[in-house]
């Protein structure tokens, strides 16, 4: 392959130079294009095609059902690491030793105590408030509690930064779920792990000592690790786009929070549960809804299938799926949602419309089954997804940062009215 490209617009050609990524991916590099072409741009609805920056974080490849962190494969990542070692892994570039996991931990531990005052900003909302938004305000306002920027070239600086939220968000997200159920607000333990720490500060009742489920345990380890980075998506992108302006980290991700809020990105669990509830609503006959997914006449849309990225089955799922199996089974749940929900999986993966086409059950799927058996409202689904996701945009936003990526600027066509005169508002 040639290491040019070759753009011809009208009578004038044009060369830009081609930029290889260590997986062989390939890219345009059109940074001088406007200039070299006197005005011309590209456009590109939704940036389908279009590299925002060269990252070395994480590797994903649709059409492979190919996810790795840091050159790790997520598969095996899942089986043998805990969060907390993946999370340190994207953030400082590599597996920690155990020294490092253990001051990691320590330090996290050490900043886990949230200003007392943040909890006047709880108050502050109804019980009716999506946690999405709760949860965005209140990192956002961690920025009043903490005004110092951060020394983006000093490491000591950065490494104060990452543990301060690593070891505060979890109990903002804690504490947005009891605020909405009426629990009062608690901490975690020093003596437990981080994920632990995450189901004691949820779960544990005002009157009574939270025994911990290793299979619950295990199951949101692995959840969380599964959503802890997926590249260049639209609340990582935020994330780096609102960092590009100097934009101090908390308020970044406040940003990515708000981004991940939407249906079609973090609250797909969220949607995929409110489907199932329908379906029940209306009998629970799984057939009919299959038969209506595949009309294209019908406006019902079947969600937590088939993947915007994945052109083959999510191997986030693969994983899932079995964790899923396991929760169920060791709660003894008898629940009509979930039920509707296997026969919903077991349809598609015998369907020839759904498996031509690749439509698997995805991660947002298997995931809302196992929040809802684990006693998660579904209103929390996508904050918790935010948990997982917090270290993979810890590692994006300080990449960007330490790139010097310039500040995030897209161009655009307009198609508006051309030069007009303004008229008095008596001749309007």
């Amino acid at each position: 392959m040639s290491d040019i490209a070759k753009l011809q617009i009208g009578d004038n050609s044009y060369e830009f130079p081609l930029v290889k990524g260590t997986e062989n991916e390939v890219a345009i590099n059109i940074k001088t294009l406007r200039g070299a072409t006197d005005g011309v741009i590209t456009i590109d609805p939704g940036f389908k095609n279009t590299g925002s920056c060269e990252s070395a974080i994480t590797f994903l490849d649709g059409e492979k059902g190919i996810l790795r962190y840091r050159g790790y494969s997520i598969e095996e990542l899942a089986e043998k690491a805990d969060f907390l070692e993946v999370a340190y892994a994207l953030i400082f570039g590599d597996l920690p030793s155990k020294e490092q996991l253990e001051k990691f931990h320590s330090d996290i531990k050490e900043n886990s105590v949230v200003d007392d005052d943040v909890k006047k900003i709880l108050d502050a909302f109804p019980k009716s408030a999506h946690p999405m938004g709760v949860l965005s305000s209140l990192t956002s306002a961690l920025t009043a509690f903490n005004p110092g920027s951060v020394n983006v070239d000093s490491e000591e600086d950065m490494y104060k930064s990452v543990v301060k939220i690593m070891g505060k968000f979890p109990v903002l997200v804690a504490w947005t779920m009891r605020k909405k159920q009426g629990l009062p607000l608690n901490y975690g333990s020093k003596s437990l792990g981080y994920v632990e720490n995450i189901l004691k500060m949820m779960f544990e009742q005002p009157n009574e000592d939270y025994v911990m489920s290793p299979i619950l345990k295990d199951a949101l380890d692995k959840l969380l690790i599964l959503h802890a980075d997926h590249e260049q998506n639209c609340s990582t992108s935020t994330v780096r786009i609102v960092g590009s302006s100097h934009a101090g980290l908390f308020a970044s991700l406040s940003a990515g929070i708000s981004a991940l809020w939407g249906p079609l990105h973090g609250g797909a669990n969220q949607a995929v549960l409110e489907m199932l509830e329908a379906i029940k609503e209306d009998g629970g006959d799984t057939k009919k809804y299959m038969a209506k997914a595949k009309d294209k006449n019908d406006p019902f849309r079947l969600m937590g299938f088939g993947h915007r990225v994945y052109k083959n089955f999510d191997p986030r799922a693969k994983i899932i799926k079995l964790a899923a199996d396991e929760v169920l089974k060791d709660l003894g749940i008898v629940d009509p949602i979930l039920e509707i929900a296997r026969g919903l999986e077991q349809e598609a993966l015998n369907d020839p419309y759904f498996v031509d086409r690749k439509l698997y059950p995805n991660v947002d799927f298997y995931s809302g089954i196992i929040y809802r058996a684990m006693g998660i409202p579904v209103e929390m689904f996508t904050v918790m997804f935010a948990l997982g996701r917090l270290p993979g945009w810890i590692a994006q936003w300080k990449e960007m940062r330490l790139n010097k990526e310039p500040i995030g600027r897209p161009r655009q066509i307009y198609t508006g009215e051309n030069h007009r005169n303004f008229k008095s508002i008596e001749k309007r």
